[in-house]
């Protein structure tokens, strides 16, 4: 193995950036080397490397190494913060062995404590571990990792640096690595003697801390280091790994030309029905007909993923432009309404002008947000919380984490909460063996409870903003949330269940732990602080954005908040936002196309108006239910909000003229359904984050197969649970 491979193999993974940049500065020797044989001619030729050409690469060096001086002082100051914490909670015991004889002030700032008798206090004190509480051992065992790493740290470099000067004199024809070596490296922090000697004292301190058994205390202590370190190794692995299918455009999928047969098939049994859509006469208008054949095609094309789901996204504009499906709504003298189909050029103009809508900015949001909080450690800390309340037993994190997303969700909207969520459990999908189906089960419960989290609260989702505006008077929030909660938690409780069958979860099977801290101690830094500010700060912007929204407009203007805090101080570059996951965002603006398109032609006000018509005469929960029927299945194939949107106007009108009017509950009860409909990777945001999850091979988590087994069958239940104990909850409370 190249040593450029093996430095990135064996680093520590968060610490990757502080190592010496090894194929960096190989590239700059031979940079050198390019340039200086581009110089020679027939006077320099044989004249040997100038100066200049080594100031250029000494000062790349100096920067590099000032740069882990840094960073090893940094630690090693943790360390010995953390070393005299540990002390402070085991002084009682040691005061004990001592006899009362006096021990060093707390502040000292030596790692080596002295005693009276000049004994180093690391060899003749240990302390009795059975007398040591479960979070000093804790403390002891993450401390000793901490300092076994800051080891390697500088082995690694050293070896690195050694490396590097031996090819620069290759190359180059010179003599600086002895040079650089005694007057440069050898007498930096870092690699001096008596650092290296204050390093294996802090370690030994720690050994005998851990036991009184020596040579069990080195072994029990090393086994837990080497289990460390292979796990490191293998984040490593598969984290370069990904990059270079990033890089490299590397395809794992080699059955391109396995389903040739079947691929046929179904795209000409999709042409077929598309075609015959057209040319039927289904509705008067053929506007309405050509919509109804488009959102069809593309329903299948969804469905049998016959194409990624994003080209299919792409498709639906092009297809609803062409067609000529828009119409524009106009009034006449008389004030009657009429409708004027489009022609290509404005329709071109009114579908893209949808597409770039605030939903897609509070998407962007989301992932700036998600970014930044992965980027600098924040979310592998909220990953490492969560995962200690929810222990290792599969069942009790899936339930952890499902909550945490509904919660997330019913503050932050359901489009941006997924993003998050997702992004706190990449430390444990890393983590976990090849083929385990607790990723796919743990990814799908988030995008689940998501989805049901967008009826927890008023500002939840936009399908809640558009029932709150259909409902005279408003609900207050008390209302709402003796309503939303109930059927949040209880509707949670029946995906996890189902979630826990299906994938067939067995609690005997632990979920590995996820690297532990490396001290209690560590303070967050001031970038950190910084991100958690921004993120907090637009959280709360977004959470009162109805109440302001004269000032602050639309959720999605506020999504530029964290765009501007986090791109323009320079903490996510260019690299950060080319890695968005931008096949969502297409899926999500085609999705917002094929909803204007329903929308402008009358087809859901066509079909709506039908079915109205034939529940005139049905009671109120006889409505509520045909109408949520009605909604599962629209909702599952289009937006929810468009489908909240078209539908709702229509109940509220259909609630008034019933026998018992009660428009407030058919509607209320008719967007939560909205939200439940979750049976397609295209059925709302959470679906569509969820199913853009990848392995570290490129492998998706997810198919569509998926959502068909488990997002259909839950959102009945939800939806069952909605017309049953949601319209009891609503009658309650007077809705």
């Amino acid at each position: 193995m190249k040593f450029s491979r093996y430095i990135q193999f064996n680093a520590v993974p968060e610490w990757s950036e502080y190592y010496l940049p090894y194929s960096e500065l190989k590239t700059l020797v031979y940079q050198i080397e390019t340039e200086k044989k581009a110089s020679i001619d027939e006077y320099t030729a044989l004249l040997p490397t100038n100066q200049q050409d080594h100031a250029i690469f000494i000062q790349a060096l100096n920067s590099a190494l000032n740069k882990i001086i840094q960073f090893y002082k940094q630690k090693e100051n943790e360390a010995t913060i953390e070393l005299e914490h540990i002390l402070s909670l085991a002084r009682p015991s040691i005061y004990n062995k001592l006899d009362q004889r006096q021990l060093p002030s707390s502040t000292t700032t030596s790692s080596s404590i002295e005693i009276e008798d000049n004994q180093s206090f690391s060899t003749s004190i240990t302390l009795d571990q059975n007398g040591m509480t479960d979070g000093v051992t804790t403390q002891l065992i993450e401390l000793y990792i901490f300092l076994s790493k800051l080891k390697l740290f500088v082995s690694l470099n050293m070896t690195a640096f050694t490396k590097i000067l031996k090819k620069y004199d290759k190359v180059m024809n010179a003599s600086q690595s002895q040079n650089y070596m005694f007057y440069n490296l050898l007498e930096s922090y870092p690699f001096q003697t008596h650092t290296r000697d204050h390093i294996d004292d802090l370690i030994q301190q720690v050994e005998q801390m851990y036991g009184t058994d020596k040579k069990d205390s080195q072994s029990e202590l090393t086994l837990l280091l080497s289990d460390q370190l292979a796990q490191d190794r293998n984040t490593m692995w598969r984290e370069k790994i990904a990059q270079e299918r990033r890089l490299n455009s590397i395809s794992t999928e080699t059955h391109k030309l396995k389903n040739n047969l079947k691929t046929l098939f179904i795209s000409f049994i999709s042409l077929i029905v598309f075609i015959y859509l057209l040319n039927s006469s289904l509705f008067e208008q053929i506007e309405q007909r050509r919509c109804f054949a488009v959102l069809v095609f593309a329903s299948i094309l969804w469905a049998t993923e016959l194409m990624p789901l994003f080209v299919t996204a792409l498709l639906v504009p092009f297809l609803v432009i062409v067609l000529r499906v828009i119409r524009s709504e106009e009034e006449t003298d008389e004030g009657e309404r009429t409708y004027i189909r489009l022609s290509a050029m404005d329709a071109s103009k009114t579908v893209f002008a949808s597409m770039l809508s605030p939903v897609i900015m509070l998407l962007l949001g989301g992932f700036t947000i998600a970014a930044a909080l992965n980027k600098y450690g924040i979310a592998k800390a909220l990953a490492s919380f969560v995962l200690s309340k929810a222990g290792t037993r599969p069942s009790h994190v899936l339930l952890v984490n499902m909550l945490v997303a509904s919660m997330a969700s019913m503050w932050i909207s359901n489009v941006a909460a997924p993003v998050l969520s997702l992004s706190l459990i990449q430390p444990i999908l890393r983590n976990l063996p090849t083929g385990s189906t607790f990723g796919p089960c743990l990814i799908m419960g988030i995008a689940l409870a998501s989805n049901l989290g967008g009826i927890a609260s008023p500002i939840a989702s936009p399908q809640n903003v558009i029932a709150i505006q259909n409902m005279s008077p408003p609900p207050s929030w008390t209302d709402w949330f003796c309503v939303s909660i109930p059927l949040c938690v209880l509707g949670n409780c029946l995906v996890w269940l189902w979630l826990l069958k299906s994938y067939q979860i067995k609690d005997t099977d632990e979920i590995p732990n996820t690297p532990p801290k490396t001290s209690n101690t560590k303070r967050a830094s001031w970038t950190q602080i910084y991100i958690t500010f921004i993120t907090l700060f637009t959280i709360i912007l977004w959470c009162i954005a109805h109440t302001y929204r004269d000032t602050l407009g639309d959720m999605g203007v506020i999504a530029i908040v964290p765009l501007i805090g986090f791109f323009g101080t320079g903490l996510l570059t260019k690299d950060e936002f080319n890695n968005f996951l931008w096949n969502v965002i297409i899926l999500a603006m085609g999705g917002i196309a094929l909803g204007k398109a329903v929308d402008s032609s009358g087809l859901l006000h066509t079909i709506a108006i039908q079915i109205s018509e034939r529940v005139m005469g049905l009671s109120t929960f006889q409505v509520l239910f045909v109408f949520s029927s009605l909604v599962l299945v629209i909702a599952t194939f289009i937006s929810h909000t468009v489908a909240a949107l078209i539908v709702l106007p229509i109940v509220a009108k259909i609630g008034t003229e019933l026998t018992d009017p009660n428009p407030r509950l058919l509607v209320m009860g008719t967007a939560f359904v909205c939200s439940a409909a979750m049976g397609l990777p295209v059925s709302g945001f959470p679906n569509m984050t969820a199913i853009s999850q990848e392995n570290s091979v490129g492998l998706p988590y997810l198919k569509t197969i998926d959502f068909l087994r488990n997002g259909v069958p839950c959102s009945i239940l939800i939806m069952l649970c909605i017309v049953s104990l949601g319209y009891v909850l609503m009658e309650f409370t007077g809705i």
